[in-house]
């Protein structure tokens, strides 16, 4: 049982408060990623289950161990540096076979890790270079066989992709993906900023904050499956950090509710529907309403349920087009179309709004729960 467990965990630099409240529970053979902007504290957080940073209060556990006076060394965890720290005066397969003679490990089964960890990544081929004749991709490969030679029973990874171009992110996305397959028992820990790294590799996100505001700081945000952190944000700062371009937020107020939803009016005058439980709240709240670009689409005839706004800019690529309308506020309302649009300036449009779609959060910026129809469905793969 690999799990990890942190309670009540904070850490502080001198009176400089980084982390604070982090209660966490990963999973055995989990793959969790620490997301969250510069400053959050998703790095120092890995380096505390590492070792390589003190706890300054609260509990560390792995497969139930108390790990706060633990050396790394005898914590069986394979850290993953986003520099590689690959020694440039050794071979690959001395890099890789170094730690393994520090704890002085029998020859043979050094040479038999080392080759089935450069097998498993195909890197076999490079085992007898030394960095300097390596590309980007090759050396994270070099550095993720050394942590997969240790056995590990926790990985963790400190943005290993960072350095490396985007098309080369993709392809090692999926080589740390397969990494995960390849060995199911062993739990994984992957700090980014990278949202798209987030919701393509992780069983679960943990968003922390960062910001001007002390009481929220380095704490947690929401945890959660990716897809429930996208489509049930629990806060604006969920909301506002996850997706691009981010979530619209509009100033609304409620003028109705019932079992099913509720009737917020927007500051241009327009009523919608929102399939969001608002019954504890009294008529005239005020509120913010919450709309991603892509769930916008034109509306036909004359739909109730659409905004009317006018086409300030528009950007095509092809596939989809970002239309930029105006809004009282000086940032424009963005929607995410399919196809291309003609850049008509000032040309009056009507977009349609899908109730379940929308998010409504209160003056504490918590998300209100939405009705049961407004359950987000999942495509099928017939």
């Amino acid at each position: 049982m690999t799990s990890i467990t942190l309670k009540n965990v904070a850490k502080r630099f001198g009176q400089v408060s980084v982390l604070q409240d982090i209660d966490l529970d990963i999973a055995e053979g989990e793959f969790c990623v620490f997301l969250g902007p510069s400053g959050c504290g998703k790095s120092t957080l890995l380096r505390m289950i590492a070792g390589i940073e003190a706890t300054s209060a609260g509990e560390l556990r792995i497969a139930g161990e108390l790990m706060n006076d633990v050396e790394p060394a005898d914590r069986r965890v394979a850290m993953v540096f986003q520099n590689y720290a690959l020694y440039p005066h050794m071979s690959v397969y001395e890099n890789m076979a170094f730690g393994l003679r520090q704890a002085k490990t029998p020859k043979p089964e050094i040479d038999a890790r080392v080759r089935a960890a450069a097998q498993t990544l195909q890197i076999e081929p490079l085992l007898d270079r030394r960095p300097k004749e390596l590309s980007g991709g090759q050396r994270q490969r070099v550095a993720i066989g050394r942590a997969i030679v240790r056995h590990p029973a926790v990985f963790l990874f400190d943005e290993p992709l960072s350095n490396l171009d985007a098309a080369l992110r993709v392809h090692m996305r999926t080589e740390i993906a397969n990494l995960h397959r390849d060995f199911p028992e062993a739990s994984m820990v992957y700090v980014t900023h990278d949202q798209t790294e987030a919701m393509a590799l992780a069983d679960k996100i943990v968003l922390l904050r960062a910001g001007p505001e002390v009481r929220t700081r380095g704490s947690i945000a929401q945890v959660g499956a990716p897809l429930e952190l996208y489509h049930r944000p629990a806060n604006l700062f969920v909301a506002g950090f996850l997706g691009s371009p981010s979530m619209n937020f509009l100033p609304a107020e409620l003028v109705g509710a019932d079992a099913d939803g509720a009737n917020v009016r927007l500051a241009s005058g327009e009523t919608l529907r929102v399939a969001v439980d608002a019954g504890g709240l009294a008529t005239g709240t005020a509120l913010t309403l919450g709309l991603r670009p892509e769930h916008m689409r034109l509306a036909e005839g004359s739909d109730s349920q659409a905004i009317r706004r006018r086409v300030r800019a528009v950007e095509n690529f092809g596939e989809y087009s970002y239309l930029f309308l105006s809004e009282s506020s000086d940032e424009p309302l963005i929607a995410k179309i399919s196809g291309d649009m003609l850049d008509i300036p000032d040309a009056p449009i009507a977009l349609h709004v899908d109730p379940a779609e929308c998010h409504l959060f209160d003056t504490k910026g918590d998300a209100l729960p939405h009705t049961t129809a407004a359950a987000p469905q999942a495509a099928r793969m017939d």
